[in-house]
């Protein structure tokens, strides 16, 4: 469905997966890869938005490079510079806004673990982020000044992750409401870390997915519209 593109990003050429929904118009999302890297489940979350009528781009912010191994994975995650990362985002949502398919002058981040991380930390630095989605996420180098917020938030856990765990979800939660931030958290009852991931059979749980995508497009549409 989708296909790559090229985008500015501070004076250079970045590239990322853009779908279009087939009504040709919609709402802006931007999709924000897992460690490791922009693969084909990242690129079919990007599809399925634009099924859902959403103008999807999922930015490669590792630039060409990707992985299927944990070690690898966690070194590229790590060798992230977030000042040129945030740059990279900076670029692909004013991509979004300027397609001729997308809607409106806002657009939704939406990230997976490193990517869940960095789409709360976009909606931190960026006044063009309408909404934001976390789902597990976690980067021990990202700390978004939540007071700088711009939009509501959803975040998606799970109780058996211990990496994004229930508790720094909470903790979260708790910051965001003294700031009298919009925040709702939901911690998934008996799932893992990565339970969205359907190509990772030992973690995907279908129920929890399957609702917390139906979460994400609602939330998407009630705040993007």
């Amino acid at each position: 469905m989708g296909e790559m593109v090229e985008f500015r990003s501070n004076g250079r050429v970045a590239q990322g997966y853009l779908a279009v929904p087939a009504a040709g118009e919609g709402p802006g999302v931007i999709v924000l890869q897992e460690w490791w890297g922009l693969v084909d489940h990242i690129k079919r979350v990007a599809d399925r938005f634009a099924a859902e009528g959403f103008v999807a781009l999922a930015p490669d912010l590792y630039h060409g490079k990707k992985t299927a191994s944990p070690d690898e994975a966690g070194k590229l995650m790590m060798a992230i510079n977030i000042a040129e990362t945030e740059k990279d985002l900076r670029g692909a949502v004013q991509y979004v806004i300027d397609h001729p398919s997308a809607s409106g002058d806002l657009v939704g981040t939406v990230g997976f673990c490193m990517g869940g991380a960095l789409s709360l930390y976009a909606a931190t630095k960026n006044s063009r982020v309408g909404a934001c989605v976390v789902f597990y996420g976690v980067h021990p180098a990202i700390k978004p000044d939540l007071a700088n917020l711009n939009g509501p938030m959803l975040g998606l856990y799970a109780e058996r992750d211990t990496s994004a765990t229930p508790e720094s979800a909470r903790e979260l939660e708790a910051k965001l409401k003294a700031l009298r931030k919009q925040a709702e958290i939901h911690v998934y009852e008996g799932v893992d870390h990565a339970f969205f991931n359907d190509d990772r059979p030992e973690v995907y749980n279908r129920e929890t997915a399957e609702d917390a995508w139906r979460r994400t497009t609602q939330f998407f549409r009630q705040h993007l519209a």
